[in-house]
């Protein structure tokens, strides 16, 4: 894996294709298997894990916190846990979470309520520009100390509470909150209670419901999560499936890509991940889920996707919580798509790794595309399949990983001579992009 920054030029139009792949493994899922495995009790087993600079981090976290991981062969890991509450580092030892703010979030939320625990923690420049007040108000409720007082971003100083107390919670639509409650509440003492007013990824509740009684959940209007705290967790042993996030922008080439077909198997098929797949079977996407199962509380199946004339896309607030990684793509579907295509309760897009409103208007400019935001819609004026072999496509070093991958799609499909500048941050999340997408007939240079 390439450690260094590296550019990605491209001069080329796909052609068609008909083929079968494998995407990386579920990020989301391989860095839960790792956390939570670490406080459990005795032995965990992680099998296809997703082995990306973000899930690397977890690993080299976890063990400045004591944390014993052992590589088996590629993608199996063990993990020796050590309990509920037993996580351990020296006195202002560094925590650099690199560029994932899901590992941020849910490893604070374990420390935040973890005895004697006093940490630098960090990010890299990606990171630490985003605003962790929302986390930072939490986990203070449960009795964690942030330093300096009313500094929101990293680097910053963490000292956990002694005593830590549940607390109520309304979520909204991130699930990287809800699960550092979740994990926070564990090993708090008496029952931290979220009500879910936006059913958001479930990943971390669907883990805990396989190891331990410490998790109920309750359905009424609403739904409603229970945590224990101070309940045995008992060893995982699971295998992850592969990342929905990461097969959208396959997808989304092949149905703008004329007279091709792709058949993706062993994808996470959760239906809090889904919500990209929906708008786009709405808007006449052929794209089909098969051979479908339940394998460790998660949907997982195979899906087949043709070349398709779509329609304008209607995107209502409703799919934001299931589908915000994938609207960068969407941006891109939608303006090589007749017509106009609007998106509306997107405002969140802009304390992602970049604001990725702003940084997907200004890449789809650059081919001719028009767009307009307001509040927290946007509008995009889709011209259909473009021949934009005459324009060109620079997209600067932004740390943000589906930027530069919606943009080698709309680069591929169009023919835009393109340079995507700190290409490298792919390998955060999806570290076989490159590999696969050669595999499908796109031609690139790497520039050192």
């Amino acid at each position: 894996m390439p450690s260094k920054s590296f550019i990605v030029n491209i001069n080329h139009k796909i052609r068609p294709f008909n083929k079968v792949i494998e995407v990386d493994s579920d990020k989301s899922i391989s860095i839960r298997c790792f956390l939570i495995g670490a406080i459990s009790q005795n032995i965990s087993r992680a099998k296809n894990v997703l082995e990306s600079e973000d899930v690397y981090s977890a690993i080299e976290c976890l063990k400045k916190l004591g944390v014993k991981i052992k590589k088996n062969k590629k993608k199996d890991y063990t993990i020796y846990g050590k309990g509920l509450g037993s996580l351990f580092a020296k006195k202002n030892t560094v925590l650099n979470f690199g560029n994932s703010g899901t590992l941020a979030r849910l490893l604070i939320g374990i420390l935040s309520t973890t005895d004697n625990i006093e940490l630098k923690i960090r990010g890299d420049h990606s990171l630490n520009r985003r605003s962790m007040r929302k986390l930072i108000n939490l986990m203070s409720e449960f009795g964690a100390t942030f330093l300096p007082k009313n500094k929101f971003q990293f680097p910053l100083k963490m000292i956990s509470t002694e005593l830590p107390i549940a607390i109520n919670y309304r979520a909204g639509v991130s699930a990287q909150l809800k699960s550092a409650v979740i994990l926070a509440g564990l090993n708090s003492y008496g029952t931290t209670t979220i009500i879910e007013n936006e059913k958001s990824r479930d990943h971390t509740e669907n883990i805990l419901k396989l190891i331990s009684n410490a998790i109920k959940i309750r359905k009424d209007k609403k739904k409603f999560i229970l945590i224990e705290g101070k309940k045995t967790l008992n060893p995982l042993n699971i295998k992850v499936p592969g990342d929905p996030s990461s097969a959208a922008f396959f997808v989304a080439l092949t149905l703008l890509n004329e007279n091709s077909l792709l058949k993706i198997n062993n994808v996470g098929l959760n239906p809090t991940r889904t919500g990209f797949y929906r708008i786009l079977k709405k808007g006449g996407a052929s794209i089909n889920f098969f051979k479908m199962k339940k394998e460790n509380n998660e949907n997982v199946g195979n899906i087949l996707v043709r070349s398709s004339k779509l329609k304008p896309l209607k995107v209502s607030k409703k799919y934001y919580v299931n589908s915000t990684d994938e609207y960068p793509i969407l941006f891109v579907i939608a303006g090589l798509t007749k017509g106009v295509s609007t998106f509306n309760g997107i405002s969140d897009l802009v304390n992602k790794e970049s604001n990725r409103i702003k940084e997907m208007q200004n890449v789809l400019r650059q081919v001719g595309i028009k767009s307009f935001s307001f509040k927290d819609k946007l509008k995009i004026y889709g011209r259909g399949m473009i021949d934009a072999s005459n324009k060109k496509i620079i997209v600067p070093n932004l740390g943000d990983h589906r930027i530069c991958m919606s943009s080698f799609i709309l680069a591929i499909l169009t023919g835009a001579k393109t340079k995507i500048r700190n290409f490298d941050t792919v390998y955060t999340s999806s570290p076989s992009f490159l590999e696969i997408i050669r595999n499908l007939g796109a031609k690139f240079e790497i520039q050192k």
